[in-house]
């Protein structure tokens, strides 16, 4: 298992990411969660099978339909100790 901290900037605040976020995840079977923050980014914590993780990666650099991506940000990370993918709060 791999797990990546990403830092989502663009217009990705205000149009439904999160919950396409976390709907994505799911069905790659991934772990970890999403939040706003205050600079009107997104943060996510994916965690899975490197092939599942990558995937994600990628479908999170287009978004749903009215994002707009401009960069993400990529980091190692630690998998989180709870199981599913969820929708936590700003932060």
């Amino acid at each position: 298992m791999i797990a990546r901290l990403l830092a989502i900037s663009g217009r990705v605040q205000g149009v439904g990411y999160r919950d396409w976020l976390v709907r994505q995840a799911v069905r790659r079977g991934l772990r970890g969660w999403v939040r706003n923050r205050p600079d009107r980014s997104v943060q996510a914590l994916v965690a899975g099978d490197a092939a599942a993780v990558q995937a994600m990666i990628a479908a999170c650099r287009r978004g749903p339909l009215l994002a707009r991506v401009t960069a993400i940000m990529e980091a190692p990370a630690e998998p989180p100790e709870e199981p599913g993918f969820s929708r936590r709060a700003d932060g």
